[in-house]
This record gives C-alpha cells, sequence and structure tokens, in this order.
C-alpha cells in the first residue's frame, strides 16, 4: 500500500514559545530576565534587613508591614518562585547540553581560561537553593528555633539563631556562594540580553564583581555582628520596664 501526500495528516508545529524555550538563545534569555528578579529580590531582602541595625522595633514593624497584606505577599513568592523554577531548571540544561557540546580536553582548557565564579555556577546554584530551604524553615517557620521562635520578630529571631555558631557558619557559606554566583552572573546577564559592547565589557566585569562582593559581605556581617556581641536594640517600652532592675 503506497502511501501518498494526501495521505499524511500535518499536525500544528510546536509554537514560537516552545521553540524560544528549547532554544540554547531562548533559555539564556530566560535565565537572565529570571535573574534580575532574583537579583532585585537579593537586593529588597537585604535593605529590609539592614534595618536590624536600627533596633527590635524597627525590623519587627517592617516584618509586621510585609505580612499585612497577604494577598501582595503570596503573590510576590508565586512570582520568585516562578523566577527560581525557570532560572534553575534553564541553567541545569545549559549545563548539560555545554557539557555534551564540549570534548573533555576542549573544557580542561576553557576551564583553566574561566574564571573561579563562571566554573562554580552550578555549584554555587546547588548552594544557594539547599540554604533557601535551610533558611526559610530556621527563621521563617521557627523550625530549629523550636520554643525559641518568636512569629514575625526577625529581631529576636536573627540574633537567637545566629548565636549559635552552626548557623552563622552555614549563612556565611552560603553568602559566600551568593557572591560568587551574583559576580558571573550579573556580568552574563548583561551578554544574554545583547547588551555588551567591546568598551566597556571589562567596565560590566569589574562593576559585577564589586557589586557581588559588597552583597556578600553585607550579608555576612550579620552573623559575624550577632557572633562578636552584636544584639538589636530592644523596643522603647522594654528599655523602660528594664530600667529599674538593671
Amino acid at each position: 500500500m503506497s502511501v501518498t501526500t494526501k495521505d499524511v495528516v500535518i499536525g500544528p508545529g510546536p509554537s514560537r514559545l516552545s521553540l524560544f524555550w528549547l532554544s540554547n538563545v531562548g533559555k539564556k534569555v530566560l535565565m537572565a530576565l529570571s535573574g534580575i528578579i532574583l537579583f532585585l529580590y537579593v537586593i529588597a531582602h537585604l535593605l529590609g534587613n539592614l534595618q536590624i541595625y536600627m533596633g527590635s522595633a524597627v525590623i519587627d514593624r517592617y516584618a509586621h508591614l510585609l505580612h499585612s497584606n497577604e494577598g501582595l505577599l503570596w503573590t510576590a513568592r508565586v512570582v520568585l518562585l516562578a523566577a527560581v523554577g525557570v532560572h534553575a531548571i534553564a541553567g541545569i540544561q545549559l549545563w548539560f547540553r555545554k557539557r555534551e557540546a564540549r570534548p573533555i580536553a576542549y573544557r580542561s582548557r576553557e576551564n583553566i581560561q574561566a574564571s573561579a565564579a563562571s566554573r562554580t555556577m552550578i555549584i554555587t546554584g546547588v548552594l544557594i537553593a539547599l540554604f533557601v530551604v535551610y533558611h526559610v524553615l530556621d527563621l521563617t517557620m521557627g523550625v530549629f528555633l523550636g520554643a525559641n521562635y518568636v512569629e514575625l520578630s526577625p529581631g529576636h529571631n536573627v540574633p537567637a539563631s545566629f548565636s549559635n555558631p552552626v548557623s552563622a557558619a552555614l549563612y556565611i557559606v552560603a553568602m559566600t556562594a551568593l557572591g560568587f554566583h551574583l559576580w558571573h552572573g550579573v556580568y552574563s546577564m548583561f551578554g544574554s540580553l545583547g547588551l555588551t559592547h567591546p568598551l566597556y565589557t571589562e567596565k560590566v566585569k569589574k562593576a559585577a564583581a564589586v557589586v557581588a562582593t559588597l552583597i556578600a559581605l553585607a550579608n555576612i556581617a550579620f552573623p559575624v555582628a550577632v557572633l562578636t556581641g552584636f544584639r538589636p536594640a530592644p523596643p522603647a517600652q522594654e528599655q523602660v520596664e528594664r530600667a529599674p532592675g538593671q
């Protein structure tokens, strides 16, 4: 039985969005866009956490403000979760594709020339993901603090957690990994979006290194401060109540 062109049923082909996602360029662009969302979150999270130096009342008020609108809070969480998913899946797939496309000898020469940050992107990404899970369990849900956990009180929970050297060490390692990840990530983001130019490529590299270092050091300062004796100033009312017994 012969088959003619009339007997062949041609279904709809893959959509442009599917083709975009399947391509290396599409994955890099989506990684860059999701990376921007996550980078902005890292900045916002750091700025919020810096309020701990202004006292317990200030940062606790900030925590209550964030949770005052549950709808907005969960919208932000869904957006962040989607960004993490896209970023992680695209990154892992690109990493495997790169390994399959490069001979071992070529990869060895390439690794020598690449920066430590670019070589360890998959490792730092996994470390950050694992730490986020631990961090949520620790300071958002109070799993590891137990009876010492106070809901919506980072002014109490952060020092309580970082007083434990193990918790502080995990945070420092994770923030170091974040610094390395941002170092290469911020720079490569410009290339993925087609925003590179020989005139300012080196400047972008240096700026990415500076920004990543500042973010990492600012975050590392939290556990270091607690381990060296820092405690956020208690609310004014608590200070008044303590005064007679001092």
